[in-house]
């Protein structure tokens, strides 16, 4: 069976199209969509089923794929470490939110090079759920941190760590809101309080709200900024309240810059996994820095 021909089988699995495929290969749609069918005529069966969006891999894709896929990736690791003159230095491509990537796996992966003989040159990539995945899928990075556990045998997830979540804002707030009336489920003392959000949809503080209330927020959105520092930074400046992960302000609230409005019995937790497509890990500078995160987590709070 003709490699080139699994190469463009596999890179069409993970990308879910021919049209994302061909982008991928250097290659025109046209050309992506002949290799399958030769494919597809050599072992008497199909691989993928048409649709209007793109292609999902019937019951034998899918067994292809996942047998085929660790090889081939294998085979181009061999590749490009022959292509390296003997150099150990390897590029990985991380995908995941702005805010925790920089906070905490760029430093640990920083981290790993100072430790280590391999240098990992290191190409980063931010952006929504959604968009981190697909990227992941279609093999536009190599490891992808996000809050949800994907579906499916194309990518495999790890728990990585648990993200607490607290309820800040600036001291006048505490003391104009007077939250010493802030108790168990109430959380009207609160009413009246402004809104620092990375969403309209006030996607913190409506779990917060559910989760720790059994209520929905009260106050409008005062301040939305798509991003978690952002929303600390305009916290600290008396903008309103926030929802923020315990280790982006823990230093805030060491200064007194935020408070503190509540403290929970069981405080809300997101958990964070740390995801590869199924197979890749066996790649030397994968598994490596797969194993370091996950280590490094370990001593996260």
């Amino acid at each position: 069976m003709d490699l080139a021909l699994l190469r463009t089988f596999v890179t069409v699995h993970r990308a879910g199209s021919f049209t994302r495929a061909a982008a991928l290969l250097g290659l025109s749609q046209p050309a992506v969509t002949s290799q399958i069918r030769t494919l597809e005529r050599q072992l008497g069966r199909p691989l993928f089923l048409r649709q209007a969006r793109g292609v999902t891999p019937t019951t034998i894709g899918d067994e292809l794929a996942h047998k085929a896929a660790p090889h081939l990736d294998a085979l181009v690791e061999i590749t490009e470490t022959g292509s390296e003159d003997g150099s150990s230095r390897r590029t990985l491509h991380l995908a995941g939110p702005p805010e925790f990537t920089v906070e905490r796996a760029l430093p640990a992966l920083t981290e790993l090079n100072g430790e280590s003989g391999h240098v990992l040159a290191l190409r980063v990539s931010f952006g929504n759920a959604e968009e981190t995945m697909e990227g992941l899928a279609a093999g536009h990075h190599d490891l992808a941190i996000g809050t949800g556990r994907p579906r499916g045998a194309l990518l495999t997830a790890t728990p990585l760590c648990d993200e607490m979540h607290v309820l800040v804002a600036a001291p006048h707030w505490a003391e104009r809101a007077g939250t010493e009336r802030l108790h168990g489920t109430d959380a009207s003392a609160l009413d009246g309080v402004p809104v620092v959000e990375v969403h309209e949809s006030l996607p913190f503080v409506t779990r917060y709200w559910a989760s720790v209330f059994d209520a929905r927020p009260a106050s409008p959105a005062a301040v939305v900024a798509p991003d978690l520092r952002a929303v600390l930074t305009c916290t600290m400046a008396g903008a309103g309240l926030a929802v923020l992960p315990r280790y982006l302000c823990a230093e805030a609230l060491e200064r007194g810059d935020v408070v503190a409005l509540h403290d929970p019995a069981v405080p809300p937790l997101r958990t964070y996994f740390l995801v590869a497509r199924t197979g890749t890990l066996a790649l030397p500078h994968i598994a490596r820095a797969h194993g370091w995160l996950l280590r490094a987590a370990a001593d996260w709070n």
